[in-house]
């Protein structure tokens, strides 16, 4: 999901103005660091980024300037950069892909687009928040929350785990955004850890149970309005709202699944390489450099409240720490977004 537009340097293509916690983007926002005229060139990389643009900005900005290499960011989401890269294939322009979840990620790996990642950039970041494949890594993370509204529901009526939210007892008082990559992503955490047919039963009552919305932002406004007692969403949304006015947060508390739950889900955007990229070297080094300690003090200092995961760089002070969530044990590269659809389809979710 995508926030605020943040210029990568005095020569970044300012193309689109976005709300604040506003929703993933639509087509293509247009170039950073380097404007159109590097890709033209081919001076410098191309990245493909379905990142939070401001994040990837500080990221492009940094590397810039420690290196001399200029990137050119072309912006979009998940599904938008993910379908983007299956189209265009060994013709790519794209150098690096970064992405928000897991899932889209998997999808260009699967389909043998992407270049090992050197093993520098890899030992950099722990095991639990990059693939097995070793194909791509995790650069950030983020944690699967209910956001409840504490005037509606007291603390002991919060359910335990994430799937007794297919009790009956919760229709109509639930809010997701049923079609959007984050929620997809934590039901192929759910898939990995429950296995189909317990996913189905999930889905076929969430169908039922949960008022779908378009994007995170309103169901994060609905919940602190009263209109659902409780969302599933990731942590970011509250502490960036938290961060600026609070109006759509300040009736809002986090509940943490914990004890290994899917809804405990701890879901690592990506960063890979492509096959194709002619420029390995320099995309090579910006991938260690986003992982490595100056990249991810970045994310740590910066307004995006996402979780560190390389080079030893804490999170954020305000967030629960890491080691705090009790996260189940996913291997990122397992996580099947086409099952997710189909049966997400199969319900009537899609």
């Amino acid at each position: 999901m995508k926030f605020g537009i943040k210029p990568a340097t005095a020569l970044a293509a300012a193309t689109a103005t976005l709300l604040a916690l506003s929703a993933c983007s639509g087509a293509p926002s247009g170039t950073a660091s380097g404007g159109s005229a590097a890709g033209a060139s081919g001076d410098g990389i191309v990245v493909y980024n379905a990142q939070h643009e401001n994040l990837t900005g500080a990221w492009v900005d940094a590397f810039t300037k420690e290196t001399g290499i200029k990137v050119t960011l072309r912006n979009g989401d998940d599904l938008e950069m993910s379908n983007q890269l299956s189209e265009e294939g060994k013709n790519s322009p794209a150098d690096v892909f970064l992405t928000e979840n897991s899932p889209a990620m998997v999808r260009i790996a699967s389909a043998g687009l992407l270049a090992p990642v050197d093993p520098a950039t890899l030992s950099q970041v722990p095991a639990q928040y990059r693939p097995s494949t070793g194909d791509w890594t995790g650069i950030a993370a983020r944690s699967t929350v209910l956001a409840y509204n504490k005037t509606k529901l007291g603390a002991d009526q919060l359910p335990k785990s994430l799937m007794d939210l297919a009790d009956p007892s919760w229709k109509g008082r639930i809010g997701a955004s049923t079609g959007g990559a984050d929620f997809q992503a934590i039901v192929s955490a759910m898939l990995a850890l429950k296995g189909e047919d317990a996913t189905q039963k999930w889905l076929e009552a969430a169908k039922t149970n949960f008022k779908s919305y378009k994007d995170d932002t309103p169901v994060l406004a609905a919940v602190n309005a009263g209109e659902v007692e409780a969302g599933v969403l990731y942590h970011y949304y509250s502490f960036v709202d938290q961060a600026q006015t609070g109006e759509n947060s300040k009736n809002v508390d986090l509940h943490y699944f914990k004890n290994q739950d899917p809804g405990a889900f701890v879901s690592v955007s990506g960063g890979a390489v492509l096959a194709s990229s002619k420029k390995q070297a320099q995309a090579q080094q910006f991938l260690k450099f986003i992982t490595g300690k100056a990249g991810q003090q970045v994310l740590q200092n910066g307004d995006s409240f996402e979780y560190t995961v390389g080079s030893d760089v804490p999170a954020n002070s305000k967030l629960v720490p890491l080691k705090d969530l009790q996260a189940p044990s996913v291997d990122p590269a397992k996580l099947n977004s086409e099952k997710v659809t189909e049966l997400m389809t199969k319900v009537g979710l899609l």
